[in-house]
């Protein structure tokens, strides 16, 4: 039989250690300089586990059978009531999600000191029911990306093997969802959606790039694709690769709304693994092939092939 460990009590200097630790911290939350590091307050944040919550109600509706719960034989009419559900219980839940994220937003900025915002919610309403009549178009680039990985995998067995086993079709999906949601006007959520994505396939798609149809990512792993990145129609890359931007904004400075930060890679190019190429001036050109282990900084013309390991760079 198992031994059951008793735990200890507390000693003095122990209880001593507790209260110096917690004052000191109280301490901390009340600093001016540090407000954005705490939420205390009775408004509700966005909640991680309810945004996950979101992405999977979203991916059974893109791929019924193989996310969300089984739908084996339903008769059609069984099978609308159910869709019918599925849609108004994802409406509930990413309105809500969508209106905690801009009522914080609201509250961090002063703007407001109500525990509820009419304004808020009737944004909230807005985007979420704008982000619903978008799913069939999600659905048809979700269905170029898993030809895009089939046709460009011979190791794939199917569009099944895909859909269960791929990290990169996952992550792409929710980079779809998330990006589809950002350009109705949420906040922070879209960016909650693909960090999960990245926690769970080492791939990291921000929601603001622009990526076009029927886009393969093999493997995955390492895989960095920035904000103003945008990508052409057919696209592929592999694990390691970075699309990122040239410099990154020192101290205060940040970065001028609307310009381009990241990489512009045209139609059919292909990208071989842990390539990096940086930079809101470089263009990738239509066709191009670029070589694992690459370093690219400026710009390649169309069917150019960039050899493996080498340094494409513009003059200091």
């Amino acid at each position: 039989m198992a031994k059951v460990r008793r735990t200890r009590p507390l000693t003095v200097e122990a209880k001593s250690h507790i209260e110096l630790a917690a004052d000191r911290l109280l301490y901390l939350y009340l600093d001016p300089e540090a407000k954005e590091m705490q939420h205390i307050g009775s408004y509700e944040l966005p909640s991680e586990q309810q945004v996950e919550n979101v992405v999977e109600m979203c991916r059974a509706l893109l791929f019924p059978g193989y996310a969300g719960p089984d739908v084996a034989r339903l008769s059609q009419g069984d099978l609308r009531d159910l869709v019918r559900t599925r849609v108004a219980e994802l409406r509930s839940a990413l309105q809500r999600q969508v209106y905690r994220a801009i009522h914080h937003k609201r509250q961090q900025a002063g703007g407001l000191s109500e525990l509820e915002c009419e304004h808020c919610a009737s944004a909230a309403d807005e985007i979420t029911d704008r982000f619903l009549v978008k799913l069939p178009t999600m659905r048809d680039q979700c269905r170029d990306d898993l030809r895009a990985a089939f046709e460009g995998d011979p190791a794939a067995s199917g569009l099944d093997e895909i859909l269960f086993c791929y990290p990169g079709t996952y992550a792409i999906t929710v980079y779809r969802i998330a990006h589809a949601l950002l350009l109705e006007g949420a906040v922070v959520v879209p960016r909650m959606m693909t960090e999960l994505a990245h926690r769970r396939t080492g791939i990291d798609l921000h929601p603001g790039a622009q990526i076009g149809k029927s886009f393969f990512i093999d493997h995955g792993t390492g895989v960095v694709i920035g904000e103003t990145t945008v990508i052409g129609d057919r696209v592929r890359i592999y694990q390691g690769v970075t699309l990122g931007a040239l410099s990154v904004p020192q101290g205060e400075a940040r970065p001028v709304p609307g310009v381009r930060r990241h990489p512009k890679i045209e139609d059919d190019v292909v990208i071989y693994a842990n390539a990096t190429i940086l930079g809101g001036d470089t263009v990738i050109g239509q066709g191009a092939v670029i070589g694992g282990n690459a370093f690219v900084t400026t710009s390649v013309p169309a069917g150019s092939r960039i050899p493996g390991s080498s340094r494409t760079q513009r003059p200091p």
